[in-house]
């Protein structure tokens, strides 16, 4: 893509946008809205006319349609809810490739914060949807991010307990919600 000095670019994956003040080679150095001068690599940026989140729902509609698509083909998607014996299971997987397309500038702290809030929200949406049992996927690892969905769990009305070995691993939380809170 052939940007010029001027235009207003979006950072791919990243929320920063801002205009070409200098282009050398395949080096761009945009300003952004808050006066920053940022150096980007040419394939890092897209050009955009929009507000960048125009064109994130446009994307996201266009993803939509070809998932229906793929699934018409006879594609089967993995549910986030599971149902077994009449009850209502919620799955949440909180690998951060998971839950955002691209990582790369985000560091530890970051990583972490997201997921825990991911966590959250999906807790208050089972509080308020009244869904008793939630599991969250949330791998091995170095544990930290096991503790800190504890820590956030000892904050609601639930009761938890490591999931199934058999189908999960080491590496899940199951949460039973208590409802009559």
């Amino acid at each position: 893509m052939c940007l010029e000095i001027g235009n207003k670019v979006a950072v791919i994956d990243d929320v920063i946008k801002g205009v070409v003040i200098n282009v050398s080679g395949n080096k761009i150095l945009i300003k952004d809205d808050e006066d920053m001068e940022l150096w980007f690599d040419n394939v890092e940026l897209v050009k955009i006319g929009v507000e960048q989140n125009r064109i994130y729902r446009k994307f996201n509609d266009e993803e939509k349609n070809l998932k229906n698509e793929l699934e018409g083909e006879g594609k089967r998607r993995k549910k986030a809810f599971i149902k077994v014996k009449n009850e209502v299971i919620m799955e949440v997987d909180l690998h951060i490739e998971k839950l955002v397309r691209s990582a790369k500038r985000m560091d530890n702290f970051d990583i972490l914060s997201l997921q825990i809030e991911t966590a959250k929200r999906k807790i208050e949406y089972c509080i308020e949807k009244k869904i008793s049992k939630i599991v969250f996927i949330h791998g091995v690892g170095e544990g930290v991010l096991k503790e800190e969905l504890q820590y956030l769990l000892n904050r609601y009305s639930v009761r938890y307990y490591d999931a199934s070995y058999q189908k999960y691993g080491a590496g899940a939380t199951e949460v039973y919600v208590y409802q009559n809170s």
